[in-house]
């Protein structure tokens, strides 16, 4: 059985946050870039401890011809110098992949990822993960469709702010025989210093495996399995969905895997370059199955937060994790989130420092964010401003209580129309 992918998303817009992390024109959400407000998708960032305003993303409703994008990943380096990535529709109705960077708090045009476009011959492509080192070093990742239709997956690096063409992760094409692979999630401790994951199916028919790739000294190694302690009987699927590295050759995965009761949460330690054995999130082993772990961050090596969802019996509940010195704890609920929701979904998770996170996401009533405050995390609320936001796809935090979110909003036109927005 396929992995479950939680990516949850309002149709068609992205927004960007408009203070704190970036600014640059007029937004709505959380700290981020600024813009006037589009059809298209946004982000959003936040000033000392205050989350600021979702702004649309510059230059992304002129791509958006077919009025369906969305913001997937931001990540910020420094205060005022962040990325984010995501998808639109081109005029011919087919999804491309775009990047757009804030330099000096503002935020640029959103342009197509160079070189996306001459992989994807089958007119499929997404970015689904962007991470900075440093300001104008990031590499980004996602998938793409080849000339036979097949799903593939690509690695973009940013050197010195400019951004290479877009190839596909090494090693990948020789596991992925079955034409279906997903790279989720891509962190970078330093420049050069990176690693993805994600998964892929080995055969036409059969079950999906996890891989992670890492990058030393500016080279991207080859892809390989991980998990594989999960990977074994009927249904035993595993993927990775989010990474992050606290340090070169330190770093933490999670993911989901499948077993006799349905999908389940794990995560997998790297320790100075060899992955561990996956294991799985303590307290969220449910016989409804549905559990995941969307988003990691690790602030230093073992020094970690995770977060996802669990099925509690037809309604899901978004919880926190923490890593402290190595050692993996038990989940938390995000505190108050019970209190206005049966059914939410934790999207992201980010670090400033350990002790120090930030947390966003979407539940039945509308969107969410919550903060860690040495070691404390506190009451969720939602994300500030006049948008009418419908999903937080990401937070990113480049100093304790200086954080940025991107997501989706309900814009305006026939139909159901989705934008971006930053904070």
């Amino acid at each position: 059985m396929r992995r479950l992918r939680v990516l949850v998303f309002a149709a068609g817009a992205a927004v960007l946050p408009g203070t704190g992390c970036a600014s640059a024109a007029p937004a709505t959400t959380t700290p981020m870039p600024s813009t006037t407000r589009v059809s298209t998708p946004a982000a959003a960032v936040r000033p000392a401890g205050l989350w600021g305003r979702a702004i649309a993303v510059p230059g992304l409703a002129a791509l958006n011809k077919g009025r369906d994008a969305e913001v997937s990943s931001v990540s910020c380096a420094a205060p005022g110098s962040c990325a984010a990535v995501g998808f639109y529709k081109d005029g011919g109705g087919h999804r491309q992949g775009f990047a757009a960077v804030e330099r000096n708090g503002r935020w640029r045009q959103a342009v197509e990822v160079p070189g996306l476009g001459v992989l994807n011959k089958g007119r499929n492509a997404d970015v689904n993960s962007v991470s900075c080192a440093s300001p104008g070093s990031c590499a980004a990742v996602g998938g793409y469709a080849d000339g036979g239709g097949h799903r593939q997956g690509f690695v973009a690096v940013e050197e010195n702010s400019v951004w290479g063409r877009a190839a596909e992760v090494p090693g990948l094409g020789a596991l992925n025989k079955g034409g279906a692979a997903y790279v989720s999630s891509v962190s970078c401790a330093s420049p050069g210093s990176c690693a993805a994951g994600g998964d892929y199916r080995a055969g036409a028919v059969g079950d999906w495996y996890a891989f992670v790739v890492s990058e030393q000294n500016g080279s991207w190694g080859t892809a390989q399995q991980v998990a594989g302690n999960f990977s074994t009987g009927p249904g035993g699927d595993a993927g990775v969905d989010t990474v992050s590295c606290g340090s070169p050759g330190n770093c933490a995965a999670g993911g989901q895997y499948g077993n006799a009761s349905g999908d389940q949460a794990f995560v997998i330690s790297e320790v100075n370059g060899t992955w561990a054995a996956a294991q799985a999130v303590a307290g969220t082993l449910s016989s409804s199955g549905g559990a995941q772990v969307t988003s990691v961050s690790c602030a230093s090596a073992g020094n970690c937060a995770a977060g996802g969802q669990f099925d509690y019996g037809g309604y899901n509940a978004a919880f926190l994790v923490n890593e402290k010195n190595g050692a993996w704890g038990k989940l938390i609920y995000v505190p108050g989130l019970n209190a206005v929701s049966r059914d939410a979904y934790l999207s992201s998770v980010s670090c400033a420092s350990a002790g120090n996170c930030a947390a966003g996401g979407t539940y039945d009533e509308g969107v969410f964010v919550a903060s860690e405050k040495n070691g404390v995390w506190g009451k969720e609320t939602t994300v500030p401003g006049a948008l009418p936001v419908e999903a937080v796809h990401s937070v990113s935090c480049a100093s304790a209580g200086s954080c940025a979110a991107a997501g989706s909003y309900q814009g305006t036109g026939r139909g159901y129309v989705l934008q971006g927005f930053v904070t």
